[in-house]
């Protein structure tokens, strides 16, 4: 029986997404239906694919309308959750010669739900990892100048599942942007940067962070750092640390609107899907965090530090606060989100993987967002538009 995909009911969506928790899958943080109200200027709508009468999979669709137009650019950040590896049931019997891969199957019924709510185009991405790199690997290349882009460093892990899912995408008629200059990638980071946690006690963490972030970690709680866990009343407190970071790394914030609307609506679904962190040296506040979790995977999300306090280590102090907060909570993984590719220590870019290669832990390409044109006239010239403004 082929796959049908239909709206969903927000409930539906997340009992599913905590049904996932006995899984081997990752929903990220964008992939719950809080995350809807959060895009204030998105309409959204939680869809389902169903294997008969069994919900199979799930995914929040954000719907950004054409200026003057009922049409819609459908996008599904780091989603949606289904078999993206072809792995589960849904993919039994789908190997005759007319079948391109199980993927297939899941990705036609849902763009022709998305063509009937309007949209001309349809973005995703996989959330689904290519290749790791060590960090002892990242040093030794770093050290060595053997490459000046992740891109271009041998991988120490690779899966080979995700590539022909690729591949698949591409075959279907779905393209991808060439990665910036920075390595970012399209809307979501192309590379990101995790600590594994299971299995690991507190001490092997700290065991497998080099010898600066030990040091920094022990000098903010010798000279008096405190991290603690803040409410929504201290998201004013936050911002105003933001914009600081913004200006001195000349990035556009977000204002403070967006955060409270974050707080409220993920607090609303699960009053642990997000957590706010403040480190503070008496009495003043020199960095604050947001952390947010979703079943066994937990995401370093938004940081700010002060340029007065940078010599207390606050920084360090609240990420090691936050990755012992997440492996108390029972997650496998702490994701440091999104690095550039950059290796090269002249890069003005450096400086944010330096920081997370610290932890021990790995970098990670994911599969990247993908477009496909459901309507391609008023894709190309939506395109047009998007390179104008």
């Amino acid at each position: 029986m082929p796959l049908t995909v239909t709206r969903i009911t927000p409930e539906q969506h997340l009992a599913h997404v905590r049904a996932r928790a006995a899984g081997s899958g990752i929903v990220s943080t964008l992939q719950v239906p809080s995350w809807g109200h959060v895009k204030a200027d998105w309409r959204h709508e939680s869809i389902g694919w169903f294997d008969g009468g069994a919900l199979v999979g799930a995914g929040l669709v954000l719907y950004r309308q054409v200026p003057r137009l009922p049409r819609f650019l459908a996008y599904l950040p780091e989603g949606p959750d289904l078999d993206w590896l072809g792995e589960g049931p849904a993919a039994r019997g789908l190997d005759g010669p007319e079948r391109i891969h199980p993927l297939a199957d899941w990705l036609e019924p849902m763009l022709g739900h998305l063509r009937g709510a309007g949209a001309f185009a349809a973005k995703l991405g996989p959330p689904i990892w290519t290749r790791r790199w060590d960090a002892a690997t990242l040093k030794d290349a770093i050290a060595g100048g053997a490459a000046t882009a992740l891109r271009d460093l041998p991988a120490d892990h690779t899966d080979g599942r995700a590539l022909a899912a690729i591949d698949v995408l591409e075959a279907l008629g779905w393209t991808q942007r060439p990665a910036s200059g920075a390595g970012f990638g399209d809307v979501q980071p192309r590379y990101v940067f995790q600590v594994p946690l299971a299995g690991r006690t507190e001490e092997d963490l700290l065991r497998g962070f080099n010898q600066l972030w030990r040091r920094n970690i022990k000098k903010a709680e010798k000279v008096g750092v405190t991290v603690r866990q803040g409410g929504s009343g201290d998201l004013a407190a936050f911002h105003r640390v933001y914009v600081e970071t913004a200006e001195r790394d000349r990035f556009h914030p977000r204002g403070l609107p967006y955060f409270q609307r974050m707080w409220q609506a993920l607090r609303d679904e699960d009053p642990d899907r997000i957590r706010l962190y403040l480190a503070e040296h008496e009495g003043t506040l020199h960095a604050a965090t947001l952390w947010a979790r979703v079943n066994r995977h937990c995401w370093y999300t938004y940081g700010a530090s002060t340029t007065a306090g940078r010599d207390l280590r606050p920084s360090n102090a609240i990420q090691w606060r936050m990755i012992r907060d997440a492996r108390a909570a029972g997650a496998d993984t702490y994701d440091m989100r999104g690095i550039t590719d950059t290796l090269d220590p002249s890069d003005h870019l450096f400086g944010l993987l330096q920081f997370k290669v610290g932890t021990g832990g790995y970098a990670q390409e994911y599969a990247g967002e993908w477009d496909y044109p459901i309507r391609p006239a008023m894709a190309r010239a939506f395109e047009a538009y998007m390179r104008r403004r």
